[in-house]
């Protein structure tokens, strides 16, 4: 986890770099196609990666009795989805030299899907720390790449050749390693394992298949239904938020597993989610509104783009960090929905929300461009917010914590106008004015209630 806190934020300033150099338009096809890949790379295994891993955890005999057929079956997936993202692609227009270069991610993107399910094997095996080091060695692998094409000149064809190269090293190396480990890995399908395994692992595709086009439909609708300038704009905002929503997807997991830990107790459910709930919204109150009143500071890179450009980026920046926002006091619903029993209606929420996005973006991508992409993001995120706090409070029968939802929108509100003020009346440089305002928060925050003198000195007690 640590690691990949620390590659993620390099990897977001450098990729600033290649997006400046070799032009919005450029970045923004390669985005779409992408986000493309990446919706149908979430399902190109069926589920299998998940299903997998949770067998060799529990079943110790299940690796060398069911690998030999489970690597060809999921190779054999590999490349039949990689014809149909191919074959997508020139239904959606794709033509010529744009296509190999979907073709090229394709490559790489279902290379790094193989990896991670062989990854799958050296997690169940508790070798933590190896795969510690293999889940960023992808990244450091393509960050160094990357460092030597600037010099050169780095272009849309050799930036996308520099991942796929480093997909495929990787690939290698870790069939090598998880060879070495377990043994030589034969490749005997058999009909019946095959047919067995894939009836456990759809439910998991599903699952994976309407998250993934959730968070990825919007790239490659901009680039389609408007530009890829615009894509590019859609992009370079959307890089910060994918960075800043690392932090609920490394915290939320822990409190699945606190909730369904916590099923048969609807007091200690209460008190978990009334504890998460600060949680995941604390942090991330102070950086959206540092967006909404400081966003063009993220584009401080983009050197090679006009103040206009810039401009558009800020917005959808803007824009994008609310649905942060929406997410930062809501997610927990969802994970404790989902860790309770109740993804069938939250997986219907999320496909109403796909439809929503997906209607909203046909009728107004075309005139707004970028900018109607991210709005249409966070209307759709608060509509299925709704939903999330609907099925707690009269399907989960667990009392939603308006109270304290309530001193939380409380508190971002006085964080907002106090920054207003500042803006307004002080004038400071910007590093003065968010350390400003960042002491504003935490008096906030204890003015409000939302953090107590009483749980601090309990936690800073001196345990034993």
């Amino acid at each position: 986890m640590l690691l990949n806190l620390l590659v993620k934020p390099g990897w977001v300033v450098l990729e600033n770099v290649v997006q400046d150099r070799i032009g919005h338009a450029a970045f923004g096809t390669f985005a779409a196609l992408l986000n493309f890949t990446l919706v149908l790379a979430s399902v190109s295994d069926l589920g299998l990666t998940q299903h997998t891993t949770k067998r060799v955890a529990a079943e110790p005999g299940f690796l060398p009795e069911y690998f030999p057929t489970v690597l060809p079956l999921r190779g054999a997936l590999g490349v039949a989805f990689l014809g149909v993202m191919v074959g997508g692609g020139w239904l959606m227009g794709y033509r010529g030299h744009t296509l190999l270069l979907l073709a090229a991610i394709g490559v790489g993107l279902l290379l790094t899907q193989y990896a991670q399910f062989l990854r799958g094997a050296v997690q169940a095996h508790q070798h933590f720390n190896t795969d510690a080091w293999l889940s960023v060695l992808e990244k450091l692998l393509l960050f160094g790449l990357v460092l030597a094409l600037l010099p050169i000149g780095i272009s849309l064809e050799n930036y996308v050749g520099a991942r796929t190269v480093a997909a495929a090293f990787t690939f290698v190396l870790l069939y090598v390693l998880v060879t070495r480990l377990f043994g030589k890995l034969a490749w005997r399908p058999r009909r019946r394992q095959a047919a067995e395994m894939l009836r456990g692992s759809l439910p998991f595709a599903l699952i994976t298949l309407l998250y993934g086009m959730n968070e990825r439909i919007d790239m490659l609708m901009v680039e389609r239904l408007s530009s890829a300038q615009e894509a590019g704009y859609y992009a370079g905002a959307y890089r910060w938020v994918d960075a800043v929503m690392m932090y609920l997807w490394t915290v939320l997991p822990l409190f699945f597993a606190k909730f369904a830990h916590s099923l048969g107790s609807r007091d200690e459910q209460k008190q978990l989610l009334w504890f998460g709930q600060r949680v995941a919204a604390v942090p991330l109150l102070f950086v959206c509104a540092f967006v909404l009143f400081r966003g063009e500071l993220l584009f401080f890179q983009f050197q090679n783009s006009s103040f206009e450009e810039v401009q558009r980026m800020t917005w959808c920046a803007k824009l994008l960090f609310l649905n942060v926002l929406v997410h930062a006091f809501f997610a927990i619903y969802s994970t404790l929905l989902t860790s309770t029993n109740f993804e069938r209606p939250v997986s219907w929420l999320v496909a109403g929300s796909i439809g929503l996005n997906i209607g909203l973006n046909f009728v107004l991508l075309p005139r707004y461009g970028a900018v109607a992409g991210a709005l249409n993001t966070l209307i759709c995120a608060v509509a299925v917010s709704a939903g999330y706090l609907w099925l707690v409070q009269y399907r989960a029968n667990i009392a939603v914590p308006w109270s304290l939802l309530g001193r939380l929108l409380a508190v971002f509100a006085g964080l907002c106008a106090g920054w207003y003020a500042l803006q307004t009346w002080a004038a400071l440089p910007w590093l003065a004015e968010s350390v400003v305002a960042g002491l504003m928060f935490v008096a906030l925050l204890f003015a409000a209630g939302v953090v107590r003198v009483a749980e601090l000195r309990g936690l800073l007690k001196p345990r034993g």
